[in-house]
């Protein structure tokens, strides 16, 4: 059963409903010579049967908040197309789909926020006590053995989201913190053609999955937020062809390499990263203010016992307001526009 509906192209759907049926699925190959690997339910890897070069070794990833359905619904389509011949890939790519048992709660998580479990993060403090931090290390090893497999080449890393409220750039991507290395302008490229022209340059480390990837493996990485947050099947889906579109180009074409100038991009880099110490922790402008609202220098934007955080500058915008996370975790990022003089290619 399992076999035929691998053949079917329903990893996704057995993943979710009896992942105990991948445990035991061997390596296999499909008729057109592509070579196909399932480490556990929710981890696909894929191994075209020429590769082409330069080589690309690209991880998609979704579902790490289990509520983020499009990313989810668009993996799992291409999933779906490889397994069933419709799509040939010239690249190897490993597909993660995240928090499986939030999807079917259709929640953020179950009892932690996956993304901040990353980086070793899921090993500290309490240590491996529950499911999500067990399965942020699943995913962080699926990673590092799929890397480890690949010949040289670039490694690719995007973390696809959707984001908890409105956004007034409905698309937008996290470039993690590079330490020593260069933003890419290529990356920035592919990103606009997934119809993402709105990019925040972090800077600092942090515990999300696309900082690990670039962070412990020198990936090209990326959290992408692709829209907003809906329930399965009431996405339009309209509004993510574009990056469906790209994502597709960039595993299944050799010479897939868009161009763009950086005037084309629109910069932003974290001015504040705004932790909740406490309780009462409070956000002062309405629940459904857009990401990206602006505030004049001297706003309060948050407080709580001991402490109140206001804009810095002019023009400093909002991106990930929640005052619900728990104690500890970021409840707010403050962001600038900025400029970059020098890139890698």
């Amino acid at each position: 059963m399992t076999i035929s509906a691998l053949a079917r192209g329903e990893f996704l759907s057995v993943s979710r409903l009896q992942p105990e049926l991948l445990a035991s699925v061997a390596p296999f190959t499909l008729p057109n010579g592509t070579s196909v690997s399932i480490p556990a339910a929710g981890i696909i890897s894929f191994e075209p049967p020429v590769q082409a070069s330069p080589a690309r070794h690209v991880v998609l990833s979704c579902g790490v908040h289990g509520n983020e359905t499009a990313p989810i619904e668009i993996c799992d389509e291409l999933v779906k197309r490889v397994l069933t011949g419709d799509l040939l890939l010239c690249h190897r790519v490993l597909f993660l789909f995240g928090n499986l048992p939030a999807m079917d709660l259709g929640e953020r998580f179950v009892e932690e926020n996956m993304n901040r479990l990353f980086s070793g993060a899921h090993s500290m403090g309490p240590g491996l006590v529950n499911e999500e931090r067990r399965r942020a290390r699943a995913l962080e090893q699926a990673v590092s053995d799929f890397y480890a497999g690949g010949s040289d080449g670039v490694r690719l890393h995007y973390d696809l989201h959707t984001a908890i409220r409105a956004s007034k750039n409905e698309k937008f991507a996290v470039y993690p913190y590079l330490h020593e290395r260069r933003h890419s302008l290529s990356q920035l490229a592919f990103l606009a053609e997934c119809g993402v022209r709105t990019v925040l340059l972090s800077e600092s480390p942090t515990t999300t999955f696309s900082y690990y990837s670039s962070y412990q493996h020198q990936a090209h990485g990326f959290t992408v937020e692709l829209g907003k947050v809906q329930p399965f099947g009431q996405n339009d889906m309209s509004r993510f062809e574009a990056a469906k579109m790209a994502l597709t180009r960039l595993v299944s074409e050799a010479d897939f390499a868009p161009r763009i100038k950086p005037d084309e991009v629109e910069l932003f880099r974290v001015n504040q990263v705004i932790n909740k110490h406490q309780e009462d922790f409070v956000l002062h402008f309405a629940d459904d203010t857009p990401n990206f609202t602006d505030f004049a220098a001297g706003t309060l934007l948050a407080s709580e016992s001991g402490a109140q955080y206001r804009a810095e500058y002019n023009g400093e915008a909002i991106v990930f307001p929640n005052a619900r996370v728990a104690i500890g975790q970021r409840a707010l990022l403050t962001v600038v526009p900025t400029q970059l003089e020098e890139w890698d290619v």
